[in-house]
């Protein structure tokens, strides 16, 4: 956690006044605050909990606190700031309550209108927060601690503006002003000042932006508005839920022209709003992966995308169910809905059939690949191998989806087609990374059975290909690359077992001949206590690989003397002594021997 002592502060006397001047580098401060609490991760609730045990432990070590039980209110007042933690307290109470509305702006449905006066609010305290730290900045700090105090306060102001929707002239003016502050102070300074000044002018850009889309001065297009929110930081957020919320109402407008959705010749009428903003939704985020600009996406982005996408179509999905459970007895609302249901679902099988092999082309780019860092690491076969079974059985389903009605039209016959051809390139290419796997842990023969059953499968799957009319020429020359690798392989995994098999007996004479009765590997005083009167070491270079010779373990085997054996060979010749006589006889009689003894 961070402490005073974390952050450089300096304490600066003026040459024409003998108070001294407070310096405090605030947004190194307050970067390092935020990614370490919680804001790395987008988690205000966490970063607001860091401001409040801080700012109980200023309150605590300044003794400035306000009583027990009953709450008494204390203020600070310029006189009282004979500390730099006094200057502490009330940036960190700025920070804590604009981390509250920061946290009450990402609840999962958005905030409500009760919800939304509390954000409000809480945004305004932390305007009057951020500007008395400027103030007590302006007399108790030095002029960089000054500039950099107003440029924070300026930058909370815009905040609030940007929320409250109004006087986007002066949230203009407020932004324009911060960023004008930091593109001074990342002139000079350490570089690392230097770094996180131009970051913060680069956050406060789009807010510019958007605020002079507002008033009227710029052209900005949707697509251009969207660019921007693919900007990442905590000064960003408010603008990408500023954003959201615009995008929502767009696709509101847009989607009220929109009354039927068309899947594989079917159209399926969507009197629902909500399912066709999402359909919408999910169908502009499509357009993005499979416009000319989606190729040039890196693959980190597109898995985020595919995330968005599979969201809105569960959620269009899940509207479609409870709009089918309140249907009452309409046969025919039902089936369009079911139809409609069909139809979504199965493009959202296909989505996840392209977001696997985009996990496929990853795994296949670092198969090969050195491990050279610690955090990259190479693809295993058996990687591949799991993902080949995932693609299988979502291209299963998909295939019993669309082959499960009773009247199919033609082209749910040749999607279905599709399907299959898709599923044996897939199961030949799964052939061949199970058959490396074995090759990898040296079973020659299950490589090579494997490998022939790839180039099979390979070979099978092209010919199904060439025989059908929508051909892809890129899928083709794939196929024949993965034949010819697969009959490579095949052959080379032949030699190495016919090879290993030629040199299996002189291995097997030569551990014979190591082999020892004795279990001694080494010679006398090789190891350390064999040699203790020999100043050698048992320890190896570093450079070299191997095991301290202390002592081996486990120990051989020795002979230990046993208790010897006592063998009773006298037993058979005593003659034991006749015990008869002391015996108890049994008496039996009749009832006159009772009498007479």
């Amino acid at each position: 956690m961070a402490k005073d002592n974390e952050m450089e502060i300096d304490i600066v006397s003026d040459q024409t006044n003998s108070t001294p001047k407070f310096s405090i580098h605030v947004l190194q401060l307050l970067k390092s605050a935020q990614m370490q609490h919680g804001l790395r991760f987008g988690d205000y609730t966490r970063y607001r909990r860091y401001c409040t045990a801080r700012l109980r432990r200023l309150y605590k070590s300044l003794k400035f606190t306000h009583g027990r039980g009953k709450y008494t209110k204390r203020a600070i007042q310029p006189s009282m700031v004979t500390e730099v933690r006094f200057l502490h307290v009330v940036l960190y109470t700025s920070e804590r309550a604009w981390s509250h509305a920061m946290e009450k702006r990402q609840l999962p449905d958005g905030p409500n209108a009760r919800q939304r006066r509390y954000l409000i609010g809480r945004l305004r305290k932390a305007v009057k927060w951020a500007t008395f730290f400027a103030e007590l900045c302006a007399m108790k700090g030095d002029s960089r601690t000054s500039l950099e105090a107003e440029a924070y306060a300026s930058y909370m102001k815009g905040n609030l503006l940007f929320e409250q929707d109004q006087n986007w002239d002066i949230a203009l003016k407020s932004f324009k002003s911060a960023r004008a502050v930091y593109e001074e102070l990342g002139k000079y300074g350490d570089l690392e000042n230097q770094v996180l000044c131009r970051e913060r002018v680069e956050e406060l850009e789009p807010s510019i932006r958007y605020c002079l889309h507002k008033i009227g001065e710029s052209n900005l297009q949707a697509s251009e508005l969207l660019q921007i929110g693919e900007m990442e930081g905590p000064a960003l957020d408010l603008f990408k839920a500023k954003l959201e919320a615009v995008m929502a109402e767009a696709r509101s407008q847009q989607a009220a022209s929109m009354t039927e959705f068309k899947w594989l010749g079917h159209r399926f009428p969507i009197s629902n709003a909500k399912t066709r903003v999402s359909i919408l939704k999910a169908q502009e985020l499509e357009k993005d992966l499979q416009g000319p600009k989606g190729e040039s996406i890196p693959a980190e982005k597109r898995l985020v995308i595919f995330d968005k996408i599979f969201a809105a179509y569960h959620e269009a999905r899940s509207s479609i169910r409870n709009d089918l459970a309140n249907a009452g007895n309409s046969e025919n609302m039902k089936d369009d809905l079911s139809g409609l249901d069909k139809a979504i679902g199965a493009v959202l099988g296909q989505r996840t059939i392209e977001r696997n092999q985009l996990l496929v082309s990853i795994a296949k780019s670092k198969l090969n690949k050195l491990r050279d860092d610690k955090n990259d690491r190479a693809t295993k076969p058996e990687e591949l191998v799991r993902l080949y079974d995932l693609l299988l059985q979502n291209t299963a389903d998909l295939s019993d989806l669309v082959s499960s009605g009773r009247d199919r039209k033609p082209e749910e016959v040749a999607f279905a087609e599709e399907c299959e051809i898709e599923s044996s390139i897939f199961r030949a290419e799964r052939c061949f990374y199970l058959a490396k796997s074995y090759s990898l842990a040296g079973k020659r023969t299950e490589a090579y059975s494997l490998y022939r059953l790839a180039c099979s499968l390979a070979d099978t799957a092209l010919k199904r290909l060439q025989s059908s009319t929508t051909a892809d020429q890129e899928v083709l020359k794939y196929l024949k690359v993965l034949y010819n690798e697969s009959r490579s392989n095949s052959c080379i995994e032949h030699a190495l077992g016919i090879m290993e098999l030629e040199k299996a007996p002189e291995k097997l004479s030569e551990k014979i001949s190591t082999m020892s009765l004795t279990a001694k590997e080494m010679k006398l005083g090789n190891y350390l206590l064999d040699k203790l009167d020999a100043y050698e070491s048992a320890v190896c270079d570093a450079n070299t690989r191997g095991a301290p010779r202390i002592e081996t373990f486990p120990p051989a085997f020795q002979a230990v003397p046993r208790n010897p054996i006592v063998l009773d060979l006298a037993y058979n010749s005593i003659e034991f002594p006749a015990l008869e006589n002391r015996m108890k006889k049994d008496k039996k009689g009749g009832l006159l021997s009772r009498f007479w003894g």
